[in-house]
C-alpha cells in the first residue's frame, strides 16, 4: 500500500510551497498570507525512491476562536489520524511560537513518526538560526528552503526513513492477500452500499438515502463470476470544498487509500441524475493510480429504455477521457446487470496482471511501425529500436528510441491504444514510456 504523508504546521510557514515542491507541480495555491489553504490537497509523489501520497493541510491554530479555523483543525486532526508519517513545518526565520508548541503536543499524542522541518532557511545564517527550534524539545530539525530547493535531498532521505517498509509481496499466512481486491467508489448516495450488500448476498453495509452513511471501508470475501475476491465498500467522495467535518474528511482519505490497494475499481454513477464532474475526477483518481476501472451506471430500474440510452450516452461524454473503461447498466434492487458487471471485473483483473512476451510484443510493434511510424518533430525523426513490458499491475511498457523528446503526445497515445487493442488491455490504463538509446545499445 502507498504510504500517506501529512504536511502540517501553523499558518504561513510554507506548507503548500513544500507540498508543490515534493509533488513536482503547482497544485496548491501559494500566497504570502495566512489562511490561503483551507481544504486538504492530495497528490502522488516519488521521494527518495518511495512512492507516497502527500496531504497538504490548512494552517493549524487550535487556540483561535474563528469557526473556519476550528474547521481546519478538524481537517488537520483527520489527516494526522490517517497518515503513516507526518512532516511538521516550522519557520526558521521567526523561531518557536506558542502555536508550534501546541502542534508538537498534538503530534506527540498521535504516536506517529514525525519529521520536523525548519523552512525558509534560505541562506546559511537562517539555517543556523533554525537551531532555536530545538527549544521546543524535539530531537532533530531538518533545515530547508522549499522556495529555493535547499536541503530537500536531506529531507527526502529523512522522510524515507520515517515511512513503513515497502510491502514485499503477499503477507505470509494471509489467504486473502493474493485474491483480487475490488473497490467500490463513487459520490455519496450513488448506491455503493446497496451494490456491496447485493454482491455479498447479505446486509454487510448500512444503506440509507442520506449521504455519509458509510465511513470506514468495509472488506469482505465474495464470489464474482465464480471466482473468489475481496470486495471493499468505501465512503462517498464529495468535492473537496463540500467536505465538512473531520469524520467525513477521514472517510474520504480512507476511500482514496482503498483505491490505492485495489486491483479493480468499480466507479458507481447514479443514472437517475447527471454524471457529474466529480464522477470524472474519481475516474481520473483511479486511472492516475494505474487501477483497472469498470463504470457501473446504477439505479437503471428507475429509467425507461430511451432514458437509459441517454444516461449511458451522457456518461460516455462525461468520461470520454477514458474511453477504455467499460460501462455496465445495473440495478442493485432488481439484480439487473450484476452478472455482466462481475464478468467485466474478472476480465479487468486479468488485464491488470497480463504480461506480453517481448518477442510477441516486438513482432506486433513492427506492424505498427509499418502502418504508422513516429512523425518528424522539430526536424528530428525518432528511430524506434524495440519495446518491452517492464511491469504488470498496472501494465507499463518501455519503448527504446533515438530521440524520445521528439515523439509527439498524439503518437504516444496512438501506441498505447494499439497495445490495448491488440492484447485486450480493456479496462486498464496502459502506460507507455519512450526512453533514449543509441542503435549500438540495442540488445537484438
Amino acid at each position: 500500500m502507498i504510504p500517506v504523508v501529512a504536511i502540517v504546521g501553523r499558518p504561513n510557514v510554507g506548507k503548500s510551497t513544500l507540498f508543490n515542491r515534493l509533488a513536482g507541480e503547482d497544485l496548491a495555491i501559494v500566497e504570502d498570507r495566512p489562511g490561503v489553504t483551507r481544504d486538504r490537497h492530495y497528490a502522488d509523489a516519488h521521494v527518495h525512491g518511495r512512492d507516497l501520497t502527500l496531504v497538504d493541510t490548512g494552517g493549524f491554530d487550535p487556540g483561535g476562536d474563528d469557526p473556519l479555523g476550528q474547521g481546519i483543525v478538524r481537517h488537520v486532526e483527520a489527516a494526522i489520524a490517517e497518515a503513516d508519517a507526518i512532516v511538521c513545518v516550522l519557520d526558521a526565520s521567526t523561531g518557536p511560537t506558542p502555536v508550534d508548541t501546541d502542534a508538537i503536543a498534538l503530534l506527540r499524542r498521535s504516536q506517529k513518526p514525525v519529521l520536523y522541518v525548519a523552512n525558509k532557511a534560505d541562506d546559511p545564517a537562517r539555517a543556523l538560526s533554525a537551531h532555536e527550534l530545538y527549544s521546543l524539545g524535539i530531537d532533530r530539525v531538518v533545515a530547508i528552503s522549499a522556495t529555493h530547493g535547499r536541503g530537500l535531498h536531506e529531507l527526502g532521505a529523512a522522510l524515507a526513513a520515517c515511512l513503513p517498509p515497502p510491502a514485499g509481496g503477499p503477507r505470509e499466512g494471509d489467504p486473502d492477500s493474493e485474491l483480487p481486491h475490488v473497490a467500490l467508489l463513487g459520490r455519496p448516495n450513488a448506491g455503493k452500499s446497496s451494490l456491496f450488500n447485493r454482491l455479498c448476498g447479505e446486509e454487510r453495509s448500512l444503506v440509507d438515502a442520506r449521504p455519509g452513511t458509510t465511513v470506514d471501508p468495509v472488506d469482505t470475501r465474495v464470489t464474482l463470476a465464480g471466482r473468489p475476491a475481496i470486495l471493499v465498500d468505501t465512503a462517498g467522495v464529495r468535492r473537496r470544498s463540500r467536505v465538512t467535518g473531520g469524520i467525513e474528511a477521514a472517510a474520504v482519505l480512507r476511500a482514496i487509500r482503498a483505491v490505492g490497494r485495489a486491483d479493480v475499481v468499480v466507479l458507481l454513477c447514479d443514472s437517475s441524475g447527471e454524471v457529474a464532474e466529480q464522477d470524472a475526477r474519481l475516474l481520473g483518481l483511479a486511472a492516475g493510480r494505474g487501477r483497472a476501472v469498470v463504470v457501473g451506471l446504477s439505479k437503471v430500474d428507475l429509467l425507461g429504455g430511451k432514458a437509459r440510452r441517454l444516461a449511458e450516452a451522457e456518461a460516455r461524454r462525461a468520461l470520454r477521457f477514458a474511453p477504455w473503461a467499460p460501462i455496465v447498466q445495473l440495478s442493485s434492487r432488481t439484480g439487473e446487470g450484476l452478472d455482466e458487471l462481475e464478468r467485466e471485473v474478472v476480465r479487468a483483473h486479468a488485464a491488470f496482471h497480463r504480461r506480453v512476451p517481448t518477442g510477441e510484443l516486438n513482432r506486433f510493434f513492427a506492424e505498427v511501425l509499418e502502418h504508422r511510424a513516429p512523425p518528424t518533430q522539430g526536424g528530428r525523426a525518432p528511430r524506434i529500436y524495440y519495446i518491452t513490458q517492464a511491469e504488470s499491475a498496472p501494465p507499463v511498457f518501455i519503448v527504446m528510441c533515438s530521440a524520445p523528446e521528439a515523439v509527439k503526445v498524439s503518437y504516444r497515445r496512438f501506441v498505447a491504444a494499439q497495445i490495448r487493442k491488440r492484447f485486450s488491455f480493456d479496462s486498464v490504463p496502459v502506460i507507455v514510456h519512450f526512453r533514449g538509446r543509441t542503435r549500438r545499445d540495442d540488445p537484438s
